[in-house]
């Protein structure tokens, strides 16, 4: 059975801007091997072409096709919701990029949509603006919900800082698309054109990669290079299916595939054809 990874980057693949040992000869056999794999970031600042760039100058060479970010399945989950609508965005290049391919007009008066991702450059005015257009009836979207974002020099607040802000002002709860989301989840499995039985999600965080992953039924792996530690997992109700101490120990993906990951569940398979739904119902 065919198998196919959705990978978190920052904890797994590099670390601030430091390439994890290992990693670069774990991407050059999925390529070889011909194995599909997808790039999963909750970091909403970037377009697809930044963090291709930026794994190009780490060593790792993708192509944008393997890159999604939570600001894709953003736009691609608000345009599916309102074709050609509008949007005030707290958010930088990779989010008004996003919505732009998507359809999406950016607007400072009468949105449909209030869209929050990361931003360097939040004022208050900026934050009194977004408050008065929810309250005049726009809806409140987080790209994420990551309270903060671990960088090389401490810890700055992320997109849900900000959208705790807007909650606690409105009194409106924001829906979130990124990880965990199974929006985003689903949306990456199905640009890569697998079932859920045959991906499988590799990160480092209990909160949004793993808890991903097991919601959506897929096989999960962990690596212990970044947020979370061993110890840690007693802490959680669920858990991945292998833990491992760094992405270096998939650098033979198929023999890992036959030796250390349980087979894929195919009974949450999505039915694809009614019809042969329909005779297997019969038999």
């Amino acid at each position: 059975m065919q198998t196919g990874l959705l990978i978190d980057m920052d904890g797994v693949i590099y670390r601030g801007s430091q390439l994890i040992p290992g990693a670069d000869r774990f991407i050059a056999a999925l390529k070889r091997e011909r194995i599909p794999f997808m790039f999963l970031t909750n970091n909403s600042q970037r377009t697809r072409r930044d963090v291709a760039t930026k794994l190009e100058r780490m060593g790792i060479q993708v192509g944008e096709k393997h890159i999604f970010t939570c600001a894709i399945a953003t736009a691609q989950y608000l345009a599916a919701r309102k074709p050609q609508g509008t949007a005030y965005v707290i958010g930088e290049g990779g989010l008004l990029h996003a919505l732009h391919r998507n359809g999406y007009s950016i607007v400072d008066h009468s949105p449909d949509f209030v869209v929050v991702g990361e931003g360097r450059t939040i004022t208050l005015d900026v934050l009194e603006r977004a408050v008065n257009m929810i309250m005049d009836g726009a809806k409140l979207i987080a790209t994420n919900l990551d309270p903060n974002c671990p960088t090389i020099n401490g810890t700055r607040p992320g997109c849900g800082a900000t959208v705790a802000y807007l909650e606690a002002v409105t009194g409106i709860k924001a829906f979130g698309v990124g990880k965990p989301s199974p929006i985003m989840m689903r949306a990456a499995r199905k640009e890569l054109g697998l079932a859920t039985s045959q991906t499988v999600m590799v990160g480092d965080t209990m909160d949004t990669d793993i808890l991903g992953g097991v919601q959506m039924g897929y096989r999960t792996v962990l690596t212990l290079t970044g947020t979370t530690k061993r110890e840690d997992l007693d802490q959680y109700a669920f858990g991945p299916d292998v833990v491992i101490d760094s992405i270096a120990d998939m650098e033979d993906p198929l023999s890992f595939f036959a030796h250390s990951l349980p087979q894929g569940n195919r009974e949450d398979d999505t039915v694809s054809s009614l019809s042969e739904w329909r005779e297997k119902q019969l038999a």
